[in-house]
């Protein structure tokens, strides 16, 4: 596993609730639902502080919004 996939399954573990849209090579995620302040806390602090393409590694190991529907 990846340093990527590992911070994506903790977001996911803390309740998470962002979902990745993968479109046309944009990776960017979408967030319908409130989620748990620890996961909100923990996006800020480990992804949000990365360089773009790091996030757009996290987000491609979330779910998408096509496997979740």
């Amino acid at each position: 596993m990846t340093h990527a996939a590992d911070i994506a399954k903790e977001y996911q573990r803390l309740g998470g609730k962002r979902l990745a849209k993968l479109d046309d090579n944009l990776v960017s995620t979408r967030q319908w639902d409130d989620e748990p302040a620890e996961a909100a806390t923990f996006w800020k602090e480990n992804v949000e502080v990365l360089s773009d393409k790091e996030q757009a590694e996290v987000v491609t190991n979330l779910k998408t919004i096509t496997t979740e529907r």
